[in-house]
């Protein structure tokens, strides 16, 4: 009987999966194995046909094993083998759903050997390496597998599956670290009815306090008379209204004269007056949202969310208070790519120039509130480059905002490329990871950034903020046999 004597054999009985380091991984030393599975707010069948072009991109075949959720790839050779004692590799894919849009996919890398390199008669001092090696990997694996029907070789024997924490990231960046689109203008029929927003007082007996919510460090240097603060993404989140109304009551108490400004079509502006000057009951909200057509537009983004309404009525108490508050509508309800960056602002730039005092804080997308020309585009001029050239005399900064994965309302194109309005899962850049567990905060730069942020605004775990005003739409497939609803305009 044959003894092949294989120095520094890792060899894993009965198909376990464990977790090393690829030898092309670019990731970090120092970024940690997770501990617990990721969960996508996607169905099954998108997440998995987003990890089928994964696999495609890098011209791999890619196989699926019917009724079981499960992809595996063609093999290949890692470098160059003798004959007798040759390697092959191939990614195995097993996805699980959790509910209609929650689903986890796992990614393995599966070595195969070929049949005569596989040890028939180990010696002790190798079983002893091997059972040392297990020990150590079982402390570095958060999810033991088997692969049980997995399909074999011919002539080779699957000795590990290697769960590819690289390519997991890969897909995680494709699900959740995609741009959100704006959607200007659009048909408008939903309709209102007895409007009830989640944590909205309607008392009449006296009027309701402000929620200011928790302090916000370093915000402090902002707070000057005639700055223009703009905040970029994410939208149709809860913290980023909630911050925003913390910043008005800090600068209202230092008696400044407030403005905020949201991205909604300017010619919404009579709406906002009107309501701004209401009691803020229930019908002065239904009149708002039935005279303005923006929050009732068949595709909502994240401009239009509760969280956004409920700002507005945090400003309103404000105002109601005898502070000198007041919101402007900024956007464009029609322009796009260059021309809404113009109309943006001209209307930012008209206010500025009428109300030289006022203290402006700005919400807007990432890309729009960059107060330096973009690297992609040398012909696009973001919203923040114009208001800096314009407004030399008033200071203009930009934030760019950090967070711990949360959830997001957005619109995205799915993999189907139809447009999606619904509650996804939102992963930050590693630039932008926060960790947990620490406070709101904002960290200004020594100097701008190289895409014109002059600081850092860290707002914790996100979760998603809904339009105030919803609309069932129809499933995806019958999205497709009509050839889907696009709508006006579509912008990141």
């Amino acid at each position: 009987m044959r003894l092949h004597w294989l120095l520094g054999l890792s060899l894993c009985v009965g198909g376990c999966a464990s977790l090393t380091k690829d030898l092309h991984d670019t990731t970090p030393e120092d970024e940690e194995v997770p501990t617990e599975e990721t969960v996508y707010l996607v169905p099954l069948d998108e997440a998995l046909f987003t990890m089928r072009r994964v696999f495609e991109e890098q011209r791999y075949d890619v196989f699926e094993r019917a009724d079981h959720h499960e992809l595996y790839t063609s093999a290949h050779e890692p470098g160059m083998n003798l004959p007798g004692n040759r390697t092959y590799e191939r990614y195995f894919v097993k996805g699980a759903s959790l509910g209609p849009r929650q689903s986890v996919i796992r990614v393995f890398r599966l070595s195969y050997r070929e049949q005569d390199t596989n040890i028939e008669v180990k010696p002790k001092w190798l079983n002893e390496r091997i059972q040392d090696e297990e020990k150590y990997l079982s402390r570095k694996t958060f999810e033991r597998f088997t692969f049980d029907g997995v399909p074999d070789m011919e002539g080779f024997k699957m000795v590990r599956g290697t769960r590819d924490l690289p390519l997991e990231r890969k897909l995680l960046a494709r699900l959740e670290m995609v741009p959100s689109l704006e959607l200007v203008g659009g048909r408008t029929n939903a309709p209102v009815r007895a409007v009830q927003v989640e944590g909205w007082d309607d008392d009449t007996a006296q009027p309701p306090p402000v929620k200011c919510g928790e302090p916000l460090q370093g915000v402090e240097p902002l707070l000057t008379a005639g700055h223009t603060v703009l905040v970029g993404d994410p939208l149709g989140t809860r913290e980023l209204p909630e911050i925003a109304t913390r910043m008005l009551c800090d600068a209202v108490e230092k008696k400044l004269s407030v403005a905020l400004a949201l991205s909604m079509p300017s010619e919404d502006q009579g709406a906002l007056d009107e309501y701004l000057a209401s009691a803020g009951h229930g019908p002065d909200l239904e009149r708002l949202l039935v005279v303005s057509s923006f929050w009732r537009r068949v595709y909502q983004d994240g401009r239009s969310s509760g969280a956004l309404l409920r700002l507005i009525e945090q400003a309103r108490r404000l105002r109601a208070q005898g502070n000198a508050v007041t919101v402007l509508a900024f956007d464009s309800n029609s322009a796009s790519g260059n021309a809404r960056e113009a109309e943006m602002a001209k209307n930012l730039i008209a206010y500025r120039q009428a109300n030289p005092d006022t203290w402006l804080l700005a919400l807007a997308g990432d890309v729009h509130v960059r107060t330096k020309p973009v690297s992609w585009n040398k012909d696009f001029e973001p919203l923040g480059w114009r208001l800096t050239k314009a407004l030399p005399a008033s200071p203009v900064k930009a934030l760019e905002v950090g967070f711990t994965r949360g959830s997001q309302f957005s619109c995205r194109f799915n993999v189907w490329e139809q447009v999606d309005c619904n509650v996804f899962a939102l992963s930050p850049t590693a630039e932008l990871r926060q960790e947990p567990g620490t406070p709101r905060k904002v960290a200004l730069f020594d100097r701008p950034s190289d895409t014109g942020f002059h600081g850092r605004l860290w707002v914790g775990a996100l979760n998603a903020s809904p339009p105030v005003i919803q609309r069932t739409p129809p499933p995806v497939a019958q999205q497709q046999q009509d050839g889907g609803t696009k709508p006006a305009e579509a912008e990141h």
